[in-house]
């Protein structure tokens, strides 16, 4: 079955006073064009994390953010008050050694000074945090291929919408198709009887004819066209990932169409084809965004 290459999946986990978030969004691209933002604490874990994302997508322009949000009451940034200390002391002896007033809102100058309110200790990566994480990279990425399923089923409809209507028109080009044998021969033959004086060989002629006439046969493009069709079908029901094909199959759809135009010597038959591709246009388009 047929799955789009647009998708969108979050999740969100708890691990202690965190909340870890991941969320995934994908874009119709050639290859796999994965882009990432991802907390410091993890990035130890990017390549893993890009492994699942190349697995389960395949391809498609990815945007993947990975971001933690924190309980600020549970643990709020601490105050180096040795630091503060530090900085009492020096603008106290700078302002008597200048004449500087000291400032009159001691919290709010000292507070602001550089490294006061950063924390210096690192956080490391435990086994159970990575664990959590992983498992909500696992259900963001389910929950996009899930969206890619719903469009993809979407998708397929449409295309089996346009190749029946295909079919229906490579049908109707037929009659047309019949007639115009003996068109041609009555239009030659008026035209050599319009002429004065002028005797032809009817033997001739025929063979003339039976030249002309399958120089404007379109058998052998009907019967190509048919088998891009079902061929077209039988792809869309393979796994997922046929979207390059089933654009190099749309593209020989599109070969024997523009061969059949260039043979149609008729109005009528030349409005078909004309409905024809713009039906294959239609599928072209979209084929675009198939997995």
């Amino acid at each position: 079955m047929i799955q789009s290459m647009t998708g969108y999946g979050k999740a969100v986990v708890a691990y202690k006073e965190k909340k870890i978030h991941v969320e995934v969004k994908s874009l119709n691209s050639k290859q796999l064009d994965l882009n990432t933002r991802i907390a410091p604490l993890y990035r130890e874990k990017e390549m893993e994390m890009r492994q699942m994302v190349a697995e389960a997508l395949i391809r498609g322009k990815v945007d993947m953010s990975v971001w933690v949000e924190k309980d600020t009451v549970a643990d709020p940034t601490p105050i180096n008050a040795a630091l503060v200390e530090n900085y009492y002391q020096q603008i106290k002896e700078i302002s008597a050694k200048t004449g500087i007033p000291v400032p009159e809102d001691w919290f709010y100058t000292l507070l602001r000074m550089p490294d006061v309110l950063t924390k210096t200790e690192m956080e490391e990566l435990d086994e159970n945090e990575w664990k959590v994480v992983r498992s909500a990279v696992v259900e963001a990425l389910k929950n996009l291929v899930d969206f890619r399923i719903q469009e993809g089923a979407a998708l397929q409809k449409k295309f089996t919408e346009k190749i029946d209507n295909i079919a229906s028109l490579l049908a109707s080009i037929e009659p047309y198709e019949t007639s115009r044998v003996e068109k041609i021969k009555s239009r030659i033959i008026e035209g050599l009887q319009q002429i004065p004086g002028v005797d032809y060989d009817r033997n001739r002629l025929e063979q003339e004819l039976i030249y002309y006439i399958e120089k404007l046969d379109i058998s052998e493009e009907k019967q190509r066209l048919t088998n891009h069709l079902k061929y077209f079908r039988d792809t869309m029901a393979e796994p997922a990932g046929q979207g390059k094909k089933l654009g190099f199959i749309a593209q020989e759809m599109g070969r024997e169409i523009n061969t059949t135009g260039s043979k149609s010597n008729q109005a009528e038959m030349q409005n078909i084809v004309v409905k024809m591709k713009d039906e294959l246009e239609q599928i072209k388009e979209q084929v675009l965004n198939a997995l």
